[in-house]
């Protein structure tokens, strides 16, 4: 279990708990290394991000999608429309293999899968991100539902036995056949939003079912009793008979969410739901947001009133941030939950060269998840995310630098570092790294606007699902689930128009009414369109949105010499020039280095003219290193890097180019990765 298999490795670590002693709450442990990677700092010695320390749009950006480059590998290399709970890969090879051993996957993954896509399709209008999705969840429908006759009937099990494809709970917990109701919260409002992303009716139909059993099985609570238990059998709702039955948690936002939604679009039994609301609410706010009793979340911990947790508070302080609308006390409560979890004594916070980073759970004397800087990114993603709406609802900024700092630690977990790992092994979670981690860090950009990359155009946050999405130069036109929404969007061109429904929008000072607004320092957009669904942005300037070449997709074995097209028409490499590299340096996944390193020279072709758009090169080297990038059709662009240095290099080039030459001075230790591409 997660909590409980820590306690040994916890009692080894005499400077943190010794002999299960209380440990400080918060302490500073400023290593000269996060995840194994050298930390950056700047002029005060605060922690800056990874792996490009100046540019923070890089840098965040650079980590979500590097999941998402994991993720999509995964899926497509190994087939596995359920996933395994935990992952691990070797560290010479850097081939990823899942935990037979452990439970296998969680109820949890597929909503936060779902809430991880629903930011990052709108971000970057890649439709393979609703398939995965789509496919994931439908396995899930297909072999996760509980039996028709039962008192939980047609809701989602919350796990399987180790290595099992098909769902009925996990049997070390004394028993199968259960469900975790605030799972069935949890995964209806995934299902929910998945339907409105897709308009395909059996996840809303799934949601409504979900809705359903949970209206049925509610109970007003009490101290120790929540309005739904924990934990138990599936067939008849009781929680006797097996030891891991339990009758309380906190985790009530969950279902509370579900409802709220299904009552917004007029979906199911909306009085019924309205009053199962009502009472999950003031349960919520008489006992844990009096008492601060958070407990009951992950699916491996067992009954108990001790083992706190972070998750529960974290994820209700951003509901209310979202919605402040359904708690007239949102600020206060926001920033009480923020607050608990960074005082609590019941697991230890670091400061780590001023970032405040947070474990998982504990009862004051054991705690979850590892030591400092080796894992895990998800919890203090969560943190930070918390943190930065705050600032976004109040303006105060002593909670954004909080969360900017917090963030740039995240961002060293990216990819595959060899020297990072999960909790008391070497094995990965896979929901922390690949979902629950990257869809709190895309929350950055959606709270502050202005941190997303300032070349780039993209679609950052909104209420509403985004159905439909396609990227242009000096365009961006997209459609909501809503009529009445509102987003927010960094440009990289300055808007001339906007029309909703084929109708001009108004330029306002603010947003009271329908309308957007423009700030030409930051290119930050917020649009609010009332009555209309379709929204075009057109404007002048701008670059073309790039095809990338990722050297994961497909994934190739470490060391193979490309020759021929890859990863397909019509790039072409010629000559074995070029290998692919295991995870190094500032990239963490797959790439492109010189198959002979003392190389001064290599190119890539293509079999109908393209625009080569850069690529980008990092100098691993202890010497300064130039690259000259030059093609028959057009002007040659030279690049200097210094030792250690990360450059994303774009050409500007807008003519087609049948070869793309590089040379090179003292590119013994070069590294590239993501080459970018126009379509002719």
């Amino acid at each position: 279990m997660r909590f409980l298999r820590l306690i040994a490795v916890n009692l080894l670590c005499a400077s943190v708990a010794a002999g299960q002693q209380q440990w400080p709450v918060t302490s500073t442990v400023n290593e000269p290394t996060i995840a194994g990677r050298p930390v950056q700092l700047d002029a005060q010695g605060k922690l800056l991000p990874w792996p490009m320390a100046g540019d923070t749009g890089f840098s965040y950006s650079s980590h979500f999608l590097t999941q998402w480059t994991i993720l999509w590998d995964q899926y497509n290399r190994q087939r596995l429309d359920y996933f395994y709970c935990c992952f691990d890969f070797d560290r010479t090879t850097y081939e990823m293999f899942p935990e037979l051993h452990w439970v296998n996957s969680t109820g949890y993954l597929r909503a936060m899968m779902q809430g991880f896509v629903e930011r990052l399709y709108p971000y970057t209008g890649d439709p393979r991100a609703l398939e995965m999705l789509e496919n994931f969840m439908d396995y899930e429908l297909e072999n996760g539902l509980t039996p028709e006759s039962y008192s939980w009937a047609g809701v989602p099990y919350p796990s399987a036995n180790p290595g099992a494809r098909r769902y009925s709970g996990w049997s070390q917990h004394g028993g199968e056949d259960y469900v975790e109701p605030h799972v069935v919260g949890e995964d209806g409002y995934a299902y929910l939003r998945l339907y409105e992303m897709t308009g395909n009716t059996k996840y809303l139909r799934e949601a409504i079912r979900c809705a359903e059993m949970l209206a049925k099985h509610f109970n007003p609570g009490d101290e120790k009793n929540s309005p739904w238990p924990f934990r138990c059998f599936a067939r008849d709702g009781s929680i006797e008979g097996a030891r891991g039955m339990s009758p309380y948690t906190a985790n009530v936002v969950e279902p509370i969410m579900l409802f709220d939604e299904l009552m917004r679009i007029g979906q199911g039994d909306v009085e019924s739901y309205k009053r199962v609301r009502e009472g999950a609410w003031a349960w919520l706010m008489k006992y844990p947001m009096t008492n601060n009793v958070w407990v009951g979340y992950f699916e491996d911990v067992g009954p108990g009133m001790e083992n706190m947790n972070q998750v529960i508070p974290l994820e209700l302080a951003r509901y209310v941030l979202l919605h402040p609308e359904k708690d007239s006390d949102w600020r206060e409560h926001s920033r009480k939950l923020i607050d608990w979890v960074k005082t609590t004594p019941k697991w230890p916070k670091y400061i780590v060269h001023g970032a405040t980073v947070t474990t998982e759970q504990g009862n004051g004397k054991e705690f979850c998840c590892n030591l400092p800087n080796q894992c895990c990114e998800s919890h203090t993603a969560r943190l930070a995310a918390a943190d930065a709406f705050y600032y976004a609802k109040t303006s105060d900024v002593a909670y954004k630098d909080a969360a900017f700092r917090s963030y740039n630690w995240v961002t060293y977990f990216q990819g595959l570092p060899g020297a990072a790992h999960a909790p008391y092994t070497d094995q990965w979670w896979f929901t922390d790294e690949f979902t629950d981690g990257p869809r709190r860090l895309m929350d950055a950009f959606w709270a502050v606007p202005e941190w997303a990359p300032e070349e780039e155009s993209h679609l950052l946050g909104g209420i509403s699902p985004v159905t439909k999405i396609s990227y242009g130069a000096g365009s961006v036109v997209y459609s909501t689930f809503d009529a009445d929404a509102s987003e927010v969007l960094r440009l990289d061109f300055t808007p001339e128009f906007v029309t909703v429904n084929g109708k001009l929008l108004p330029k306002r000072a603010d947003l009271t009414q329908a309308g957007y607004t423009f700030d030409e320092k930051t290119h930050v957009m917020r649009v609010r369109h009332e009555g209309a669904r379709d929204v075009a942005i057109q404007g002048t300037g701008g670059s073309t949105p790039v095809r990338v070449v990722t050297f994961d997709d497909p994934h190739v074995a470490a060391g193979t010499v490309l020759d021929g097209f890859y990863p397909s028409a019509p790039i072409g490499w010629s000559d074995s020039q070029w290998q692919i590299a295991v995870p190094a340096g500032k990239f963490g996944t797959f790439h492109l280095a010189l198959k002979d390193q003392n190389s001064d020279s290599a190119n890539i072709w293509f079999s109908v003219g393209q625009i080569f758009a850069g690529i980008d090169i990092y100098n691993g080297g202890s010497s300064d290193a130039v690259v000259n990038i030059s093609s028959p059709e057009t002007r040659m662009v030279s690049v200097a890097l210094k030792p250690g240095e990360l450059r994303r290099v774009r050409t500007g080039w807008r003519d087609a180019s049948s070869v793309v030459n590089f040379r090179f001075l003292h590119g013994e230790a070069l590294h590239f990765d993501n080459l970018a591409w126009i379509h002719q």
